[in-house]
């Protein structure tokens, strides 16, 4: 008797499960297919360009500092400040400068008053040898006076344009107009000879500065075109090759490649950038199995990077990928797909894993 109820609470259960199971798997069934556009894995295009990485800088930049030590006595500007060409930057103490001036300035006088009063015995030797009334030997003795007094009179000149030299040294100007990119000292520090004081670049050339891989440096030549991606303002700008470096021996195999740029609008220096060259690399340098596909395409999961293949159902399946550099807006795939698979670039609709893809 038991048996029999527990046979017949059995099939009571499976057939309570079986009613709450099939409106469900109708419904998913009933899930319609999402639009998208689905493209085919391709390595045809691959080593058509190069890319690099690199940051804006400035044409013109320069660390201000001064050859004199003394103390602050102002910093007029900060950080960020835009500035004029000849505009004051910084004021060292120069009350040791104004003593060297007072003593160049009497030396000066001295030397002029020796001076005036050789060259007034010079002359008058000049006509009494003349008349025969001093012999040679007395003219040369004044001739010899006369020309070290203007030599004195010379060298005195001379140390005070040292000395007033020394005073732009004591008040820094801008070189160039620009802004003010950084202050590392403040009013009351000691300025020392050769430390920096602050950091200044012109604002109204900029220009990209990338890193390129010995293995590619030999297909990049000055005047090449080049697509420069600022990545903070997802913005793409045209430029031109202007610098090549042909040497890697302080940048560890990175040749370094300059661009000018064709419109600097709301750039700022220092923000990241890709570049693109569009060039035809060598045999040696094309990888047969090198696969592209569009940054867009991707999907993000914290640090994982993956892609919705299709398969030949016409259902997406999530694939995880290992990538490797970015070439403007491809991206190199290193393992995780093959040629001819394919996969979704964007889909009018979430997708997921089963999802049923109605092709555009």
């Amino acid at each position: 008797m038991k048996t029999t109820i527990s046979l017949l609470s059995l099939a009571s259960f499976l057939l309570l499960l079986a009613a709450c199971s099939a409106p469900e798997e109708k419904k998913a069934s009933e899930i319609p297919a999402i639009p998208a556009e689905v493209a085919i894995i391709s390595n045809s295009n691959a080593g058509s360009f190069v890319a690099a990485s690199g940051k804006i800088e400035a044409q013109n930049s320069a660390n201000i500092s001064t050859r004199m030590m003394g103390y602050i006595t102002a910093l007029p500007v900060k950080t960020g400040q835009r500035v004029s060409q000849g505009q004051l930057l910084v004021s060292i103490s120069n009350t040791d400068l104004q003593a060297k001036k007072a003593q160049a300035s009497a030396a000066v006088a001295q030397a002029n008053a020796a001076y005036s009063n050789a060259k007034k015995d010079y002359d008058r030797f000049v006509n009494l040898y003349a008349q025969k009334s001093a012999s040679q030997k007395e003219l040369d003795d004044m001739t010899t006076r006369y020309e070290m007094a203007k030599a004195g009179l010379e060298t005195a000149q001379q140390m005070k344009k040292e000395v007033i030299a020394q005073f732009a040294y004591s008040n820094i100007t801008a070189p160039f107009s620009g802004v003010v990119t950084g202050t590392f000292a403040k009013a009351g520090d000691m300025a020392n000879p050769g430390m920096p004081l602050l950091s200044l670049e012109g604002e109204s050339k900029l220009q990209a500065v990338v890193m390129v891989p010995e293995s590619e440096i030999s297909a990049i030549k000055t005047g090449l075109a080049a697509d420069v991606t600022i990545k903070s303002l997802n913005k793409t700008i045209k430029g031109k090759v202007v610098e090549r470096s042909t040497s890697a021996a302080q940048t560890a195999g990175q040749y370094l490649v300059k661009i000018d740029l064709e419109n600097t609008k709301d750039i700022l220096s220092g923000m990241f950038v890709n570049a693109v060259f569009p060039v035809e690399k060598t045999s040696t340098q094309v990888s047969a199995n090198q696969v592209l596909i569009p940054t867009e395409a991707l999907i993000s999961q914290g640090q994982l990077k993956g892609i919705y293949i299709v398969n030949e159902d016409n259902v997406a399946l999530l694939r995880w990928l290992r990538l490797g550099k970015v070439h403007g807006n491809e991206v190199e795939v290193l393992a995780g797909l093959a040629a001819n698979e394919q996969y979704v670039v964007k889909a009018d609709g979430r997708l997921f894993n089963g999802a049923k893809i109605k092709r555009n």
